[in-house]
């Protein structure tokens, strides 16, 4: 069958699972972390895959270019899967997540794991940046595939807030999912079909912000040249948790390094 008439069939059911998302994004985030019961590899959370290949992605560009010294700061922490894994490199990783069902899910899974903390926090929210660079100093930021489920508004927000948090000697790395296809063709990419969706991604259509893509284009929309230099950027792979036979799903994506200028 002809790509854009699976496509076609999808509409019906996706569109109907759409509806169903909390259209106030900060609730939708909440309901959606209140409901999640199980995460990693097997796990209900599409973008969880507790894997190595995309961390030992990060881990040279984050040597090379950020002060291990300082702590850094998870933007958009989810369960934590990530900040536990820059605990292990910084003195203090801080976890912080719109949604406090996500915040307490990750404080569960990261008993007994040393220098990490976490924070029910919107980065959108003017001055955020401000406060936290008043108790934590100039600190490093990693930010994971939270910009591309952003309106354009909210994206340049979270910029001004990591300017005001970085300082001059703080680093920011984002990593974001940046499929160049159709949202439809998206969706066929993670492994959905006209007769079948799988649970994990049916339940983000269902729950949470409708995502787009996110490449040196948007980037640069968000983080502009007058305010931002880019250290570091290219290709990456984001990984989903396993929906279909073949493993872990690979999803195109991109990162940046990023320091403010003076």
């Amino acid at each position: 069958m002809p790509n854009f008439l699976s496509q076609a069939r999808m509409v019906p059911r996706v569109a109907l699972l759409s509806t169903r998302a909390p259209r106030n994004p900060t609730k939708a985030w909440e309901v959606y972390w209140s409901r999640v019961q199980h995460t990693g590899a097997g796990g209900e959370v599409l973008w969880d895959s507790a894997s190595d290949t995309e961390w030992n992605q990060y881990g040279g560009p984050i040597r090379e270019h950020m002060d291990l010294t300082l702590p850094v700061i998870d933007v958009g922490c989810g369960n934590g899967t990530f900040t536990r894994r820059l605990a292990e490199v910084f003195p203090l990783a801080l976890g912080v997540d719109v949604a406090r069902s996500a915040v307490d899910r990750a404080e569960q899974e990261s008993t007994g794991i040393a220098r990490t903390r976490y924070r029910t926090i919107d980065f959108t929210t003017a001055g955020t940046g401000a406060a936290l660079r008043s108790e934590y100093g100039p600190v490093n930021v990693f930010v994971r595939g939270v910009l591309h489920v952003l309106r354009k508004e909210q994206q340049r927000a979270l910029a001004r807030n990591l300017a005001d948090l970085v300082g001059t000697t703080g680093r920011v790395l984002l990593t974001e999912t940046n499929f160049r296809g159709n949202p439809l063709a998206y969706l066929q990419s993670l492994g959905a079909s006209p007769g079948n969706i799988p649970q994990q991604l049916e339940r983000a259509i269902a729950g949470i912000p409708v995502p787009g893509r996110f490449g040196a284009r948007e980037r640069s929309a968000a983080f502009p040249a007058r305010d931002w230099h880019v250290a570091a950027e290219g290709p990456v792979t984001i990984e989903a948790v396993t929906m279909t036979s073949g493993g872990p799903t690979a999803i195109p994506g991109y990162f940046a390094m990023l320091r403010r200028n003076p």
